[in-house]
């Protein structure tokens, strides 16, 4: 396989991941496709094909971002575990209250190493 063919098959699994997840989270909300065009000006046609196989530019990401009361941010390939560990703890014990104290004051505390 050519060094190209790899970054292409990377760009599309990185697109397929961010379009999953984006469905994912729209799920998580309890919307339908047909309610972006009142969340982020998006037609529901628009967004299907966005969630299917689009190739969505950087405005219109922050913009479904924001209509799914999301953020988009870049993590650091190493630092992704710890993100992911992070995430996940907080989501199986919300209510912990001394996990949440460090994390509402700090939520990327240590992870990204500029301690």
């Amino acid at each position: 396989m050519f060094h190209s063919d790899k970054k292409a098959i990377e760009k599309l699994t990185v697109m397929t991941t961010i379009l999953q997840q984006l469905k994912k989270r729209r799920l998580a909300l309890g919307l339908k496709q047909s309610d972006m065009l009142l969340r982020a000006g998006i037609s529901r046609q628009q967004y299907q094909r966005l969630e299917s196989k689009g190739n969505p530019r950087l405005d219109t990401l922050e913009l479904i971002a924001q209509a799914l009361s999301s953020e988009l941010m870049l993590i650091p390939k190493d630092k992704l575990g710890a993100v992911i560990a992070v995430l996940e703890q907080k989501a199986s014990d919300p209510f912990r209250e001394d996990a949440n104290k460090d994390l509402h004051d700090d939520p990327w505390k240590g992870l990204l190493g500029d301690d």
